[in-house]
């Protein structure tokens, strides 16, 4: 049976359905003692970072605009982007292909962070999106949200066929949001001009312009162009692929999916009050986040009725859900997390490898300490 302490903050969402969801910051434990300084988070080319034996990559000063909800360390090799996945604004509201999923905080630290190499390398064969990596993310935003495809592991289009809310975003089966769309309004924090993600192959993106304001030349298949002042480099598109659509740069692909990437948070399991089939009839209002960062809401409509699925972080780290239902009664159920498949989708889509790297997972490599910090832990492993 759920405790009342628990079950007092879920019923409260139901008065604040309304309200804009928000992520409140990592609490203040977890938060570095030096962050990078204000006036360098909207510069590309920041300067080194206190204790850094180096200089900071430039493929860091994206993420370091959304310090200290998304951190960053580097060694030589690989720039890691650590962050919870949900973003400050408004999310799912306006989706009509759900598949019951909602958004839970992801652990995407430590040796669970994002890693992005700091020299890509262009691909012998470069790969397309449109038969491969069918599965989890191919880009990460600059706000430490998984980018993934365009097409969803059915191959089919996720922004025309209503899945997606008004920022281009829903969640997967691990109850993991990511985007499906380029998110270019991250220009309203980055700046014009400045790059709103990164690919997995490590070449940045860029918004539908160039970063002087002028329209981008001709795009090749990956959406992407070399030019004298930036190199590489793809940019959003608001025609299908609208992000990279596929990789210039080497990466491996192993099921469907690029290789090595963190894995989502599996939660919950289907039973009798939830499955992962699509609701015919629903239509997601809001998404609310309660004060506290633990309490959290998804309101939707079915034929009309106002319905909710309400849920609470609980201190030994299982998950509380109470699920209302058109008849009027709720079906509550506590879940103990446990790990899924890397990805956050469902069986393996797409074909396997023909060029670049792919086949077998390699053995995991040792990670060496990073040389420099932006900002260091952000969740507990």
């Amino acid at each position: 049976m759920m405790k009342s302490s628990c079950l007092l903050p879920l019923l409260a969402l139901t008065l604040a359905s309304t309200a804009r969801a928000h992520i409140p910051p990592v609490e203040a434990k977890h938060r570095p003692t030096e962050a990078a300084p204000i006036a360098t988070r909207f510069t590309f080319f920041l300067p080194a970072a206190t204790g850094s034996t180096g200089p900071t990559p430039p493929l860091a000063a994206p993420f370091a605009a959304f310090a200290p909800k998304v951190g960053v360390r580097w060694d030589e090799k690989y720039l890691y982007v650590e962050a919870k996945g949900l973003p400050d604004h408004p999310l799912m509201a306006g989706i009509k292909s759900w598949q019951q999923q909602v958004p839970i905080p992801q652990t995407y630290v430590g040796e669970r962070a994002w890693r992005i190499p700091l020299h890509p390398v262009p691909a012998k064969e470069p790969m397309s999106a449109k038969t491969h990596f069918l599965r989890g993310a191919i880009a990460l935003a600059a706000n430490g949200v998984p980018i993934f495809n365009a097409l969803n592991n059915r191959g089919d289009d996720a922004k025309k066929f209503g899945e997606l809310d008004s920022f281009g975003g829903h969640c997967g089966k691990g109850d993991d949001y990511h985007y499906h769309d380029a998110p270019v309004f991250l220009e309203q924090t980055l700046g014009k001009g400045k790059p709103i993600a990164v690919a997995l192959d490590g070449y940045p993106i860029y918004g539908f312009n160039e970063p002087d304001g002028g329209a981008p030349g001709k795009l090749d298949e990956f959406g992407g162009h070399d030019t004298k002042a930036l190199g590489y480099h793809y940019h959003a598109q608001k025609v299908y692929p609208y992000i990279n659509g596929g990789f210039h740069g080497e990466v491996t692909e192993v099921d469907g999916q690029v290789d090595p990437q963190p894995s989502a948070s599996h939660v919950r399991r289907e039973g009798s009050a939830y499955s992962q089939q699509p609701l015919r009839g629903a239509l997601i209002k809001d998404f609310v986040v309660a004060a506290d960062g633990k309490h959290y809401a998804l309101n939707y409509a079915l034929n009309g009725k106002a319905l909710s699925v309400k849920y609470a972080a609980n201190e030994d780290g299982t998950w509380t859900f109470i699920y209302s239902k058109p008849d009027g009664t709720t079906e509550t159920e506590t879940y103990k997390p446990g790990e899924r498949r890397a990805g956050g989708q469902g069986a393996p889509g797409g074909e396997r490898p023909k060029g670049g790297k792919g086949g077998k997972r390699p053995p995991a490599p040792e990670q060496p300490g990073a040389k420099g910090e932006v900002t260091k832990q952000l969740l507990n492993r």
